[in-house]
């Protein structure tokens, strides 16, 4: 499993957390030791340009994820491309203040969610999301 971490903003953010978060989640929701992760974190300007470009929504948001589209895992001789979750550590950390709790805990949070993304759970409807929420619960419950 490689977990790559691009740091492309100026909030100071524990690399070690977002590697443990990320290999909890994956393994409960058993994902095969083949896979590459990409985790993003951005500043607030470059995050609202990729949510306008990919959601059509001008505005700063907290996370998103991108799949990666290609082959079936163990298919290829190199390791199955997971996608990409991108975070926003100052939206994290005002969130994070909003809802009375740590901005490890938000950060852990976000990344937990944008990785149930690219595995394919949503929050379209009321019955998504609570299965959604039930996974991100248990996950964040196991990380600590």
């Amino acid at each position: 499993m490689e977990i790559l971490i691009n740091n492309n903003q100026d909030v100071l953010v524990d690399d070690e957390l977002l590697l443990k978060v990320a290999r909890t989640a994956l393994a409960y929701e058993h994902v095969e030791d083949d896979v590459e992760l990409s985790i993003a974190l951005v500043d607030e300007d470059e995050i609202r340009g990729l949510n306008a470009h990919y959601r059509g929504k001008d505005s700063v948001t907290d996370v998103l994820s991108f799949e990666t589209e290609e082959e079936e895992p163990g298919t290829s001789e190199y390791p199955h491309l997971l996608g990409d979750v991108v975070i926003c550590p100052s939206a994290a950390a005002r969130q994070a203040e909003e809802y009375g709790q740590t901005f490890e805990q938000e950060m852990a949070l976000l990344l937990t969610h944008g990785i149930l993304h690219l595995l394919g759970y949503d929050h379209q409807d009321d019955t998504e999301a609570k299965i959604m929420e039930g996974h991100e619960k248990e996950i964040l419950a196991d990380e600590k």
